[in-house]
This record gives C-alpha cells, sequence and structure tokens, in this order.
C-alpha cells in the first residue's frame, strides 16, 4: 500500500505530476476493484485508502484552477 499523502506534500508537486498521480491511482482505483470482484483481496481497506486518495488529488487539482482562474 502506497503511503499517505500529506497536504505538504501535494502543494509541492507540479500540475503535471499531480494529474499524472491522479491519472495512476484512477487505473490502479481500477484495476484492484476489478480484482476485488474476482477474487477477494487480503485488505479491502485498500479500496477505501484509495479512494480518499484520489479524493485527495482531484481537491489539490481544483483547488489549483480556482486559483488560477482568478
Amino acid at each position: 500500500m502506497a503511503k499517505l499523502i500529506k497536504k505538504e506534500d501535494l502543494n509541492q508537486l507540479s500540475n503535471e505530476d499531480l494529474k499524472q498521480r491522479l491519472h495512476d491511482d484512477n487505473d490502479r482505483m481500477v484495476k484492484l476493484r476489478f480484482n476485488h470482484a474476482v477474487n477477494p483481496i487480503d485488505n479491502p481497506a485498500q479500496l477505501r485508502y484509495l479512494r480518499r486518495e484520489i479524493a485527495r488529488l482531484k481537491t489539490e487539482v481544483r483547488k489549483r484552477e480556482l486559483v488560477s482562474a482568478k
């Protein structure tokens, strides 16, 4: 399981890195859900962790969009 992203770490990532990480996490979530449906994974909390991680990334992307729009 990946390390929890801290707010300070998110602020240091560039927009491209942030979007790339979001894309990678979304891909990983799709694969994890599919694998869990076929064969239950050992730690189903990974799904919750990854879902929240994606939400954090989306929030940061949106925050930057709003700041740049001003």
